[in-house]
């Protein structure tokens, strides 16, 4: 079950889901007068502007922060892509029009902002919880293969991840997988990421997570 504080200011409803919070720190370098983690309460939506702190909440990667306007000002965009970012030594951070699955086909959450687990170690899985850290898990990034972009390509749209059982995340829909190293994979149909840690091709899965008995619903 998900967490989820509010800090209600006059003129934005800030929410804080923790079970999603790995400490990116997108929001304390933001806005360290309304985001100070050793405060109590570490949110302060009053002290700044209603604007300052969307925008800062927009750059949080796994979608812990979201907000509610209460001075009419405009929600939360919904993305024109789906970009999935791979963070070195970390997980693959999704933005975009995603519906997260579950292995049975049932939803697991809809959202714009999504961090999901690529080491394996997640007591959150599919969710990135930050273990990856304490797991050691070293990745640079880099794409090991890529798709080029077809004439027809388009972004944006749908895009459904269903974590197999036992195995990769299975995409349905645009994406732009963007690598540490700058390049870029595109998909327009299917593709499958490693969600064990194993693969020699990631982000894309190799089959490994069979060789290693990598199990996760």
């Amino acid at each position: 079950m998900s967490k989820v504080r509010e800090y209600e200011g006059t003129d934005i409803l800030v929410h804080f889901d923790l079970k999603r919070c790995i400490h990116a720190e997108e929001c304390v370098n933001g806005l360290p007068d309304v985001f100070a983690r050793e405060a109590r309460p570490w949110v302060k939506p009053d002290a700044a502007t209603a604007d300052d702190i969307a925008e800062v909440i927009l750059r949080c990667p796994t979608g812990a922060l979201k907000y509610e306007r209460k001075d009419g000002g405009p929600s939360e965009p919904l993305p024109q892509a789906n970009t999935i970012a791979v963070e070195p030594d970390g997980p693959l951070y999704v933005k975009g029009q995603v519906e997260l699955m579950r292995s049975d086909g049932s939803r697991h959450l809809e959202d714009t902002r999504v961090a999901l687990c690529r080491c394996g170690a997640s007591q959150n899985k599919p969710l990135c919880d930050g273990h990856h850290e304490d797991a050691g898990f070293a990745d640079s990034g880099q794409l090991g293969q890529i798709t080029e972009r077809s004439a027809d390509f388009e972004l944006g749209g749908k895009l459904i991840i269903t974590p197999a059982q036992n195995g990769p995340f299975l995409l349905q829909g645009s994406a732009e997988i963007k690598g540490s190293d700058g390049r870029i994979s595109y998909h327009d149909s299917k593709a499958a990421l490693c969600r064990c840690g194993g693969s020699n091709k990631k982000p894309f899965c190799d089959g490994t997570h069979k060789k290693i008995g990598f199990t996760a619903d």
